[in-house]
């Protein structure tokens, strides 16, 4: 089975049992936290290692993370490790996120931007998205300064991709005049 399947369904399962629970903010939380903690690269390694056992796993995890998140994500990391799926764990949170903003109907938008942005142009974007059908009832937006880009600005939402950057117009010039059949090649 795939990677992608098992971290959907995983994901998934714990989304319904939250939800089921009443505690879906609480999960949400936790598994934020637990996104945050995956940053650590000789965590991951310890989950993907095949020569540690799953009793190890277990009992470090419980050391590093009982008492830290709610019974129910820690019941689910045991399931999740006796399993034997602790190396899809860092994926299995990600689409956890998915799922989660899937559900409440939130929709992620990058914006990057030559210089920081002021809170009236933010909330102005944010409006004009809200009104339009591409983003769903709340947004989560993340901002970002890349001066490379020169002026502008670039809009990610979901996969589509709008590039009102300046320098993406020069390399549209650029491709124009170089294509431009009109001129004579002496």
């Amino acid at each position: 089975m795939s990677v992608s399947r098992i971290s959907t369904r995983y994901a998934k399962s714990l989304l319904d049992l939250a939800r089921d629970r009443n505690e879906l903010e609480a999960v949400k939380v936790d598994i934020d936290n637990m996104v945050q903690a995956m940053k650590n690269r000789d965590l991951v390694l310890f989950l993907k290692s095949p020569i540690i056992n799953a009793g190890k796993k277990l009992s470090v995890f419980k050391t590093l993370f009982d008492g830290k998140v709610g019974k129910t994500t820690m019941a689910f990391f045991d399931i999740i490790i006796k399993k034997g799926r602790e190396m899809y764990l860092p994926e299995i949170c990600v689409d956890f996120i998915d799922q989660y903003k899937f559900f409440n109907r939130i929709s992620t938008v990058t914006i990057t931007t030559a210089a920081p942005m002021t809170e009236g142009a933010l909330n102005d974007i944010k409006s004009k998205l809200l009104s339009s059908e591409i983003t769903m009832d709340k947004l989560d937006i993340v901002t970002k300064v890349n001066p490379d880009i020169i002026g502008g600005f670039v809009l990610e939402v979901g996969d589509k991709l709008y590039d009102a950057s300046i320098i993406h117009k020069l390399e549209q010039v650029k491709k124009e005049f170089a294509s431009n059949q009109y001129v004579k090649s002496f």
